[in-house]
């Protein structure tokens, strides 16, 4: 079946309906908010404001193998501060040696980088124990969410929920299965990609991600 919806208009007016819903689910407010950079940012900004949760941080993350084609995949994330590997890569050695050591110590050192140009000082936050909503703009494949889920599981969260404004039918389910619960707005199908479901899909960049964090929330 094909169910047409008109797209969002931005990430931010996404984000104020997510919201709505979140609010209308009786959604609590101590959840540790993270958004998935760069686009879930925006989105987990209106989240934020609206339910006037506790705490807003990142999700980075770093796709640096495909052990088993191209939809499987290795990932590194910063998570809210920590570094978290996924099993796959492996422990690093202390020193460089293989090409492949080289590949993974650039691309680990360019995820650092990129974490603290957008979290700045900040110290880890910690999410043992407690409620994490983890925000993006989408969901197509799913791909970045599982990445996301299975990096907070490490971090043994007292619950998972994912949250986006659109998804497709099978990213969902996917998701559904990892998360504790997924709250979304529509899942269009045919899908396409996330980026046709808004007018405008504008991201903040990494240094006004680091003066939102800053400014708490400010950032227009």
């Amino acid at each position: 079946m094909t169910v047409k919806i008109a797209p969002f208009s931005n990430l931010s007016s996404a984000g104020v309906e997510l919201a709505a819903k979140l609010l209308d689910a009786g959604f609590q407010q101590d959840a540790v908010v993270l958004a998935i950079v760069s686009a879930g940012v925006p989105v987990a900004v209106e989240v934020v404001k609206r339910l006037e949760a506790s705490s807003l941080d990142l999700i980075l993350l770093r796709r640096l193998l495909a052990p088993r084609g191209p939809l499987s995949q290795a990932v590194a994330a910063n998570v809210a501060g920590t570094l978290v590997l996924d099993e796959e890569i492996g422990p690093r050695p202390a020193k460089a040696e293989t090409p492949l050591d080289y590949f993974m110590e650039d691309a680990l050192n360019a995820l650092a980088r990129r974490a603290q140009i957008c979290r700045g000082e900040r110290p880890p936050l910690e999410l043992a124990g407690k409620p994490v909503l983890l925000v993006d703009c989408g969901i197509r494949t799913s791909l970045t969410m599982q990445a996301a889920i299975g990096a907070v599981r490490t971090l043994n969260p007292a619950r998972i929920t994912a949250a986006v404004p659109v998804t497709s039918l099978n990213g969902g389910e996917i998701t559904e299965a990892l998360a504790d619960e997924l709250i979304y707005l529509t899942a269009p199908e045919p899908f396409g990609n996330v980026g046709v479901w808004y007018k405008d899909f504008s991201r903040f960049d990494d240094d006004a991600i680091s003066q939102l964090l800053r400014t708490g929330l400010q950032l227009q």
